[in-house]
């Protein structure tokens, strides 16, 4: 067998190893504040695969591996490879299915991630670079411990990828703004033919303004990422007999220029006497196309046969924590289809995974000439 011959070889062993990772990942549940188990499995993982590994004091699974100085003696350069570990809820069965991996966290972002974790394995230690993967903690509770941890503990990166899907060809430059906000209704009790509006009516009244004040500040404003989008996500209500009341949970997704800041003032604007309180505030955040890591990720794309494409996100990542700290090159990249997450369905292709591994791998290789 020739070196070619044992390269190959090598790559398919480790690429099924990698996928070993994943169905354990997968297999392994991780709601938000509850990662332990899949964390310590994936540290376990990486140091069994040549890397330096721990499970820090948020709770994210680090592992690294040093490639010393540069030759000629330069510094050494960073780079951090920063995955999310934790689901939303809604477990089902794993299955592999006609070459589709079912279960939680398939999608958003046990993929991303053990793709991250079986590159690093494959492209090895990188003359000049110190290579880190995380598996951050919370970063579906619109909390983000994990990565402002690793905010607080790591000096500032040289260059950053995000573990989101993205599918194996595209790029993510960009993740919009978000603001969670609660509405509540309280008022006395009465009678209801007596015509007074009823909490329920009042919070619906008051959620009809604030679309309508949406519509006006979105008018002119043609694509999705440019508008600011609603969502109603929970309604309840009760009374206890002397008092009634209505709950509403809204969700807002914020272009660059709208800040949820500004956002707040206009709901409150729309609220009367129903009370507000806010959270989960996050300024969307947009990277330079024009970057090395880019142009890496570009031609590793190319590469592999495919056709790389960017990306703007209507969601939210942990780029949006991170991004505006360590103003680096940095980008969010992962297998698997974004329609698919948080869904009863969420599945991904191995065969996809297998191709962005690849794809990581060549951007790993290529550290060391990449002039950053």
């Amino acid at each position: 067998m020739d070196l070619a011959d044992q390269a190959v070889v090598g790559r398919d062993a480790m690429a099924g190893e990698g996928l070993a990772l994943l169905e354990a990942l997968v297999g392994t549940p991780s709601l938000s504040g509850e990662e332990g188990p899949a964390a310590a499995l994936l540290a376990r993982w990486l140091a069994a695969h040549g890397c330096q590994a721990e499970v820090d004091g948020a709770g994210n699974a680090v592992g690294w591996l040093d490639g010393g100085l540069a030759p000629g003696g330069g510094p050494q350069r960073t780079l951090i490879l920063l995955g999310h570990i934790d689901t939303v809820g809604g477990q089902m069965p794993v299955e592999v299915r006609e070459g589709q991996l079912y279960g939680r966290g398939a999608v958003d972002a046990k993929g991303p991630l053990s793709a991250f974790a079986t590159a690093l394995a494959t492209a090895g230690a990188r003359p000049g670079w110190r290579i880190v993967v995380v598996g951050a903690v919370e970063e579906e509770a619109a909390t983000s411990k994990g990565a402002r941890h690793i905010l607080a503990t790591h000096p500032r990166p040289d260059l950053a990828v995000i573990g989101e899907p993205s599918g194996w060809q595209r790029i993510t430059l960009g993740y919009k703004g978000r603001l969670l906000a609660d509405a509540t209704v309280r008022q006395a009790m009465a009678h209801r033919s007596g015509g007074t509006a009823t909490a329920c009516e009042l919070a619906v009244d008051f959620w009809n303004r604030a679309v309508a004040a949406l519509a006006e500040l979105n008018e002119g404003r043609e694509r999705a990422w440019d508008q600011v989008l609603a969502s109603l996500r929970a309604f309840s209500s009760g009374d206890d007999g002397l008092q009634e009341s209505a709950q509403l949970r809204l969700g807002f997704r914020l272009p660059p220029d709208i800040g949820p800041g500004a956002l707040e003032e206009v709901l409150r604007a729309a609220a009367g006497d129903v009370a507000l309180s806010f959270s989960g505030a996050e300024v969307a955040y947009r990277a330079d196309k024009n970057t090395p890591l880019a142009r890496a990720f570009l031609s590793a794309v190319r590469a592999e046969a495919g056709q790389p494409a960017f990306l703007l996100k209507t969601g939210t990542s942990d780029m949006n924590v991170v991004g505006p700290i360590w103003r680096c090159p940095i980008l969010a990249y992962g297998p698997g289809d974004s329609r698919l997450d948080h869904t009863p369905e969420e599945h991904l292709d191995l065969a996809e995974w297998e191709r962005s591994v690849a794809v990581l791998a060549r951007v790993l290789r290529g550290l060391p000439a990449m002039a950053v």
